[in-house]
This record gives C-alpha cells, structure tokens and sequence, in this order.
C-alpha cells in the first residue's frame, strides 16, 4: 500500500457513497473527504476507494450458508459419438449472436441445419454433452420452433439447469414433466392435486399429456371443472381434445354447444363436426343435403343450389356464424359453412352413387361452383378425407393446376396433406413439371423430407431451366432455401454439372449468372454437410 493510501485508510472512516459521488462528478467539481485538493487529488480518490472496498469486504458478516444443490439427475442414454459432439459444437457456435454466425457466399446455414440434426439424434436415442446444455437452452430461448427437439436432446439435466437461471425458465413450462410440480402420470392423486392447484399452463401442460395416454381420464377431468373455468381456459382445454378426437367425445362437446362463450361454441361444432357419426354431423348432412341436389332433367346432370334462406336458432347453436363477413352474402356464407361442415360421405348417396372425382366434375348451375367446391375443400381439410382432396386437387397438369374448388395456393397445399407422402410428393412434382418453381413455394412445404427422388429431380431441372433463362435469380431464393433442408443428399453429385457460371442470355439480370453459381455452390456443400451429419450419428459410418 503507498503513503498515501495509507495515510487516507488510517485517517477517514467509510464515506463510500460520498466517494462514489466524487467520481461521477470528477475530482474538478468535488474533492474527496479528508483529501487535500490539487493535482493528486484523482490518485488519492482512487487510493481512498481502494481502502474503502477492502474495509467494506472485510466488515461483511458472514451468512447462513445455503443449501447445498443436489447434483443433476444421470442422463442413461448413450453419449454422442465424437464427431457428432463437434459437429453439434459448430452448429450451435453458428446460432444469431454467436461468434462466427451469419450466412456469406457459398457457405451453408449451420443454424438451419440445426432442426434436422436434434430430429435425427433424438430418433436414435442419444444423450447430449453436458458441456452443450447452457448454447442448446439458448438456442431454444431464440427460436420457439426448436424448443421441442432441442429440449427432448437436452434431457432432464436440462431441466435441472433451468431452474437456476430465469433466462431458461421457458424448458420448465415446454418440456415434459418439466415443472416443478408436474406428477407422474401414474399417479392419480398428484394430477388431481395439480389439475386443482396448478398454474394455467401447467394445467394445459397436464391436460395434453394425460390426453396422449388416456383421453377419456383427460376428458373427465376437464368435465369436473368446467362449470367454473373462464371462458378463455375453457377454449385453450377445449382444444387439447383434438388431439386423441373420438366418439366418447360426443357427449361432452354437445354440452359444449350450449356454453355462453361463442367461440368455445363455435370450437366444439367444429370438433362434432370431425366426427362422421356425430349426432351434429348428421343434422348438418342434412340441411346441406336439402340445398344441394342434382337436377337429372337437364341434358347434362347438374348440381343445383338453393341456399338457405335464414339461420335459425338451432343452426346457430350447431355452430353457424349468422353475421357474415363485410362483402359476404348472407346466404353464400350460411351454405358455406353447412356443406364444410356435412360429412363428405353424404354426397356420393345424394349423388346417385358417384365417386368424389364424378361430383366435382358435374356442372354446378347458377354460378355457384366456386362457393360449393371452395367448401367441400374446407371440409376435405377438416375430415382429412384422401379421395376428396384428390378430387378436388385435379391433375397437376391442369391448365388451373387443380380442381375449381382448389381457390389458392394455400389450400391446394392444406389438401395435399391429406394425401400420404409419396402421393404428395409425385402430384408437387408434376405440378412443378407443368407450372415451373415460381408458385410452388407452399405446396414444397408440405411435402415430407429428405424429398423423393422424382420430387428432388423436378425442383433441380426446374431450376436449372430457370438458371439457363436468365430468370431473375433472387425470386428463387425461398425454393434455394428449402432445398438445401429438404433435398436427399444423394443428389448432390448430380448437381456438380451446375456449379460453374453460366454464360448469361442478353435479357438476363445482371450479375444473374455468378449468383446462380454462388446458390449451387452452397446447395451442394449444405447437402454434403447434411449427409456428413447423418454419418458421424451412425456408428460406423462417421464421416472422416
């Protein structure tokens, strides 16, 4: 210690928030206690502050120590093989905000990447690297999307981890068994207790879970509360049935009808009416049966419309909104929801027999094709019923690319999720085939990952012609973007042939050429990276 700092901690008693003063307003405006002013006065303010932190560390009496933490529960499942715990080291490093993120030039997205590595790790059942946990949790914090693979990867040491630092308290109310409270689904008096006592979401958290192993147990304990709940928690329950939706449901939504909230109401129509045997479903095959007929005099069978002149008290308790939307005819929007909401098994009886394909390809009089097929492709949707959506989807090839009733982009892909994924698959292709990429973005979305063979072909040779047009690059990117997650990656030899630049038409954009070259280079070292990454997760087969 110098003279003078012995000379101050020897002469002045603790004047720590007068110190602290004098710094903020500088030695020039305010001089220390007990220091003289001139030019040592800043290094004697310092020597005082020195003296002052020592005595206030040395004063503190000591504290009750806390309790010890009980060390993080085991983690049985296998750890990762060495090259799969690097790889993740480096797509997590890649994460917004971390050293060495952001995407340039050809290099891959690592952070993309990172949804299908958790996929594939937690399909064979591995454990993740302790030292991994605090930039998994973060990465989960930054992107909702990821929470459910990522917290599944993580494990219960995770859990663990989160509840010693409120940034990470989201794994608690995601996870599994991740709140403190949360019983043992075998254990019939905690979730009693917890149904009774437990936070909203824990109780949303306990009502999904019980649902995916017993739904009638979760059916009746909804039942015991639901006079008293509010009508927001009543619709958010309410919801969860879908999940495990059956026919012991019927009785409890019927009730549901009655409620005095409109959209729990309208939540329970919607769930009878996904039931085909419903008691609501039959009422609603029959009033839309009674607008919907076939007229045989005509020299052409043809489907006529008389649509509902009112909507009546038992209509609306069905779940019929009375009030259409602004621009809306009153009774377009009442027939609308009827025939959504009829079982699709009611039109081929009422069509003397047809087949879906044979009744969306009738005429329809009046010009009321578009509002009758637009909901027959809600209520395909709804039903998830496969014949229908392929009959309303129509031929990839069609000038319409699709069934009239098919009014947009997004509902074509709504209708293809009926379809299983080879059948999807084939019909994106050949749309893709006919149409180019330009309006296929939604409908790749929908289809399932790595693509099939003929599905990836079609959007490589799509891209190619685009390439080879000049087209305007930039307006691919989103289909760029989804092939480097979704292409197989088998099909990145074949795309050596396009990494060079091409020679660029006169009309082409400028700098067209070396952008495509970029976006190729990119899309073959995502997909080798990707088929690396699946490598080093199987033992034996890791990549060097």
């Amino acid at each position: 210690m110098s003279r003078t700092t012995a000379t101050v901690a020897a002469s002045l008693p603790d004047h720590w928030e007068q110190l602290v003063t004098t710094a903020l307003l500088g030695t020039d405006r305010r001089t220390p206690p007990g220091v003289a002013p001139g030019p040592q006065t800043p290094s004697d303010l310092l020597d005082a502050a020195a003296a002052a932190t020592v005595r206030r560390r040395a004063g503190l009496c000591p504290a009750r120590p806390a309790e010890r933490l009980r060390p993080a529960p085991e983690d049985p499942r296998p750890p990762l093989p060495p090259a799969a715990a690097r790889r993740l080291a480096a797509l997590l490093a890649d994460r917004p905000g971390a050293s060495g993120g952001g995407r340039r030039g050809a290099a891959p997205d690592l952070m993309e990447l990172l949804p299908q590595w958790l996929q594939a790790a937690n399909a064979r059942g591995y454990a993740a690297p302790p030292q991994a946990l605090p930039a998994l949790l973060d990465a989960a914090r930054a992107r909702t999307d990821l929470r459910p693979a990522a917290l599944r990867f993580a494990g219960p040491r995770a859990l663990w981890l989160a509840r010693l630092n409120p940034d990470w308290r989201f794994a608690l109310r995601t996870a599994p068994g991740g709140g403190p409270s949360a019983p043992d689904l075998r254990d019939p008096q905690g979730i009693r207790r917890l149904w009774q006592e437990g936070l909203f979401a824990e109780r949303v958290t306990l009502l999904t879970a019980l649902r995916s192993r017993d739904a009638a147990a979760a059916r009746a304990l909804l039942e015991e509360t639901w006079a008293t709940e509010r009508a927001e928690d009543r619709l958010m329950f309410l919801d969860s049935l879908r999940a495990g939706l059956a026919p012991g449901d019927e009785t409890f939504l019927e009730r549901a009808l009655a409620d005095r909230s409109r959209n729990v109401r309208e939540t329970a129509a919607e769930l009878l009416s996904a039931l085909p045997a419903s008691a609501l479903a039959a009422r609603m095959a029959a009033r839309a049966a009674a607008c919907v007929a076939v007229d045989r005099t005509r020299d052409v069978p043809t489907i006529v419309v008389e649509a509902p002149h009112e909507c009546d008290a038992a209509m609306e308790r069905d779940g019929v909104v009375a009030k259409a939307p602004a621009g809306r005819g009153e009774r377009s929007w009442w027939l609308g929801q009827l025939v959504e909401a009829a079982p699709l098994g009611t039109w081929p009886g009422r069509f003397g027999g047809r087949t879906p394909e044979e009744i969306v390809a009738l005429p329809v009089a009046d010009g009321w094709q578009g509002e009758l097929h637009a909901a027959w492709c809600r209520a395909a949707v709804r039903q998830r019923d496969a014949a229908w959506s392929r009959a309303l989807l129509g031929e990839p090839s069609a000038p319409e690319a699709g069934g009239p009733g098919a009014v947009s982009l997004a509902e074509r892909a709504r209708l293809l999720a009926a379809l299983d994924a080879g059948e999807r698959a084939a019909w994106v292709a050949g749309f893709i085939e006919t149409h180019g990429l330009s309006e296929a973005f939604q409908l790749l979305g929908v289809c399932a990952v790595p693509w099939a063979p003929p599905l990836g072909r079609a959007v490589v040779d799509a891209l190619n012609i685009a390439r080879d047009a000049g087209s305007y690059p930039w307006s691919f990117s989103g289909v760029m973007g989804l092939a480097e997650r979704c292409l197989d990656p088998s099909e990145a030899s074949r795309l050596d042939a396009l990494l060079a630049i091409p020679d660029e038409p006169e009309d082409a954009a400028p700098g067209a050429g070396s952008y495509w070259s970029e976006a190729f280079q990119r899309l073959v070292t995502t997909l080798r990276l990707r088929g690396a990454m699946l490598a080093e997760l199987t033992p034996g087969e890791a990549a060097p």
